[in-house]
């Protein structure tokens, strides 16, 4: 407890960390005030019915950071950006030229790597939006629109998008943290309120079994994504000896560490993500006039919404999405030359090549681990809806995740900047 107050005192104690935080909390705040103005015409009943009876709806509204379930202004919150993200990180398997721009410009090339996001999420926004504003039409939650009406909607939406990529960023600018990440992270905590609520009015005496085990389980999912965020395989990293003018310098030795779950989260929401957007293209195209393109959309929705499908597609895409994105943050290649620059080399191992393929099979090893283990957690709620039959499950174990692993990484970028004063 004495540690906790000490840091608390550290951290109140910086002036320029306060800053930050307070920063952050009033753009966030801000977001939490966009969430609540509705777009106009809608019929709120007939909302919060479509709502009740869907996860999929349910889903969505975590990346909309709680904006979806009231067709607010940032109603597709930062769903677009996230893949526009995921294309581009795709592109750069593909495109030599964006791979270069992303691992070798530095700094300038990230720049650049997430203004096309940023350009590449207009569009998406402007296809999720029509898109959605069509389903609800359908469900009679919205009325008939004119050009005029449908074209203001649409730029509101897109615009609503937009707005909150640019808070995001200024968040990890001038606030701490990552910025899109916090904008999930706060959407997703605004809606415990009404979760525990929900529980409460629903509570039944004869299902407390199972509340107790979603509640062990919780604690339990907590504890691994702590231990596995923060396990990490140390390799030995030794600097060569060199006498200049009589006198010795280095002959030092450290270690490199290789963390398990190198991407972090990541790989959750970019699954997400990749398995949401199709889902609200299908829900558009399944009221198709057009006969072939209705039954082939009902056709992929009906395979979506099979349990099993979902889950078996979620754990892959989760697994591929950490080996990709663990591929693309990190490259051996890179580590290797800037060791051999500044005379460091791992014991037993020659520098160079070498020891890029020694870096490679080491990170491969630990990633399957990531892999495995995040993949199993990320599903393990989904599981245990199906044998439980209680619906908050699904969503409710992809919202811990998330909020465990923001949580996580904001406490060790708020040590980082401690480190720093300190030093």
């Amino acid at each position: 407890m004495s540690k906790i107050v000490e840091k608390l005192g550290l951290i109140f104690g910086d002036q320029v960390l306060r800053r930050r935080i307070w920063w952050a909390l009033g753009l966030l705040a801000v977001t939490r005030v966009f969430a609540v103005i509705p777009i106009p015409g809608i019929d709120a009943l007939r909302l919060q019915s479509l709502f009740s009876g869907s996860e999929f709806l349910n889903l969505l509204n975590i990346f909309s950071g709680g904006g979806l379930s009231n067709l607010s202004i940032v109603m597709l919150g930062v769903g677009p950006y996230i893949t526009g993200s995921i294309i581009m990180q795709l592109m750069t398997v593909m495109s030599p030229k964006l791979k270069a721009m992303y691992q070798e410009e530095g700094e300038a090339g990230r720049k650049r790597f997430a203004q096309y996001s940023r350009l590449l999420t207009v569009p998406l926004a402007l296809v999720q939006g029509y898109a959605f504003i069509k389903l609800l039409q359908g469900q009679a939650v919205l009325g008939q629109l004119t050009m005029g009406e449908l074209a203001v909607d649409l730029l509101v939406i897109v615009a609503g998008s937009m707005l909150l990529v640019w808070i995001g960023e200024l968040i990890t600018e001038f606030g701490i943290g990552n910025g899109i990440s916090l904008i999930i992270f706060a959407g997703i905590v605004s809606q415990l309120p009404a979760t525990l609520s929900q529980l409460t009015f629903t509570f039944d005496v004869s299902q407390l079994p199972v509340y107790v085990a979603g509640l062990v389980v919780a604690l339990l999912v907590t504890f691994g994504v702590v231990v596995v965020t923060e396990a990490e395989r140390p390799i030995p990293i030794t600097y060569a000896k060199q006498v200049r003018g009589g006198r010795s310098f280095g002959g030092l030795s450290t270690y490199l560490p290789l963390r398990v779950n190198q991407a972090g989260v990541i790989p959750i929401i970019f699954a997400l993500s990749l398995l949401l957007f199709p889902q609200m293209i299908f829900q558009f195209l399944s009221q198709s006039s057009v006969v072939v393109v209705a039954g082939l959309a009902s056709f992929f929705l009906a395979l979506l919404a099979n349990t099993w499908f979902y889950t078996s597609a979620y754990f892959v895409l989760v697994v591929l999405f950490t080996y990709f994105y663990t591929a693309v943050t990190f490259d051996p290649d890179t580590i290797s030359t800037n060791l051999q620059k500044t005379g460091a080399f791992i014991p037993g191992v020659r520098p160079g090549l070498s020891t890029a393929d020694y870096i490679s099979r080491v990170l491969t090893r630990l990633t399957l681990v990531g892999a495995l283990f995040l993949g199993v957690i990320a599903i393990l709620p989904l599981i245990l809806r199906s044998i439980t039959g209680i619906q908050s499950l699904a969503i409710g174990g992809t919202a811990l995740l998330i909020v465990v692993s923001v949580v996580i990484d904001l406490v060790k970028k708020i040590d980082a900047q401690i480190s720093v004063r300190e030093y």
